[in-house]
């Protein structure tokens, strides 16, 4: 593990996959970051590239040839990745292109994700770089998930997640297949806060389409606030955590799984961003530990 930490927080990053594996509070000795109990998932905060969520038939196609692509793309679970850098406040990792990477994806690029602190904040930093002569397609989402409860005497119906104003929301609706539905569920109406309960994710992931709200805080009707995850860099949102499973992930996303409908055509696919050949592009989400 790599680890860093100042006076008020402290992480440890996983280097395959540069995963964060830790973020824990100095001043509370509070652990916020699930970890990864197989019981129910064994992640922790997996970073989502080039794809976001499953591909229909787990492939897309590209100037018509057929590509096979993992769930959530190659970053997490990589043991390529390399540090590239670390200071006092910060570690970089970096994954470029190589042999194996054109036969699943067929873009010369350079991922490259920091993890710097500042006080009580962790910012979660992304700079994809388009190293072909041609424009990138690629997706690009954080999948962090937060322990709660976080006190022996609380349970998961004591917490809910608060926006940062209020809203109308409608989540899609996943099939048994993990693709998104035209069908829709409304979960706010001019409302800023969804309740955590055990069955707020029996139908999968909450996911929130180009959502006007760009800050959420996890908090307890007991203690009050516990974090904040803010994301103006990102379109859509994801929350989710396995049924009856003590965290809830946050999860900035710039992307989105593919739809039911979709023609497999990764230009054309939904959410998907484009990057000119030779230039950079930066995404960045940061937790507050309050």
């Amino acid at each position: 593990m790599h680890e860093l930490q100042n006076e008020f927080l402290s992480i440890k990053v996983n280097p395959i996959g540069a995963e964060l594996s830790s973020l824990k509070s100095l001043e509370t000795d509070i652990e916020h970051l699930w970890q990864g109990n197989p019981e129910f998932w064994a992640s922790q905060a997996p970073n989502l590239f080039p794809v976001i969520g499953v591909l229909k038939e787990g492939k897309f196609i590209f100037e018509d040839k057929e590509y096979q692509m993992p769930k959530h793309g190659f970053v997490r679970h990589n043991e390529h990745i390399r540090l590239k850098e670390k200071t006092d406040d910060k570690l970089v990792f970096q994954l470029d292109y190589s042999a194996e990477t054109l036969k699943i994806y067929p873009f010369k690029f350079r991922f490259e994700i920091s993890f710097q602190l500042n006080k009580k904040s962790l910012t979660v930093h992304h700079q994809i770089s388009n190293l072909d002569d041609k424009p990138l397609y690629f997706s690009l989402g954080g999948h962090p998930a937060f322990n709660a409860p976080i006190s022996k005497n609380e349970v998961y119906e004591d917490y809910y997640l608060e926006f940062d104003r209020k809203m109308d929301l409608r989540t899609y609706i996943l099939s048994e297949e993990g693709l998104v539905r035209d069908t829709t569920e409304g979960i706010l109406d001019n409302e800023d806060k969804i309740r955590l309960h055990k069955e707020l994710f029996a139908k999968d992931a909450l996911i929130f389409k180009n959502i006007p709200s760009k800050k959420v805080v996890l908090k307890s009707k007991n203690s009050g606030s516990i974090l904040s995850v803010e994301y103006k860099d990102f379109k859509n949102l994801g929350i989710w955590a396995k049924p009856g499973a003590p965290y809830v992930c946050i999860e900035p996303w710039l992307g989105i799984a593919d739809v039911e409908g979709t023609d497999q055509n990764l230009k054309t696919k939904e959410g998907i961003e484009t990057l000119a050949a030779g230039k950079d592009f930066q995404a960045a989400y940061t937790i507050d530990i309050t």
